[in-house]
């Protein structure tokens, strides 16, 4: 049993549609352009998302430098299509719930919100990697990436 879990809670605006926000975690090509902090990447043939509750929703992140590999294993517990999603980590029990809400004038709120964190998932180092995560979102929705 993992000690000291946590909650972390991210809050973000992006460009476009919640639906096309939704969908760029769905679409394995898109998924690719912006999982992970800068300075690291994901094999597309890592990634297995499916859009259904119990689908699966695996990638490996690779650190550009030194190529270690992260691999996260999870299942869809929650799926609202273009609205929200739950994913539950295998190993860790860390569940992150990730919701889109339209702004109005061509904007999104993204809100991740996580439980069930172990300690050395939270703080501001991963923050920082998980907003350097959400940068990279907002200049895939730009259509910079």
């Amino acid at each position: 049993m993992t000690e000291n879990l946590g909650e972390l809670t991210i809050t973000r605006e992006l460009p476009g549609t919640p639906a096309d926000a939704f969908e760029a975690y769905f679409e394995p090509e898109r998924f690719v352009c912006f999982w992970g902090p800068v300075g690291t990447h994901v094999p597309l043939e890592s990634v297995t998302v499916e859009a259904r509750v119990g689908g699966r929703y695996d990638s490996t992140m690779v650190v550009d430098e030194s190529g270690e590999q992260y691999p996260v294993k999870a299942e869809i517990a929650e799926f609202r299509a273009g609205e929200s999603f739950t994913m539950v980590e295998e190993g860790s029990g860390m569940r992150s719930t990730i919701t889109f809400s339209e702004l109005g004038e061509g904007r999104t709120q993204v809100v991740l919100h996580q439980t069930e964190v172990p300690e050395m998932f939270r703080g501001p180092e991963a923050e920082a990697g998980l907003n350097s995560s959400f940068d990279r979102l907002v200049e895939h929705l730009a259509g910079r990436n």
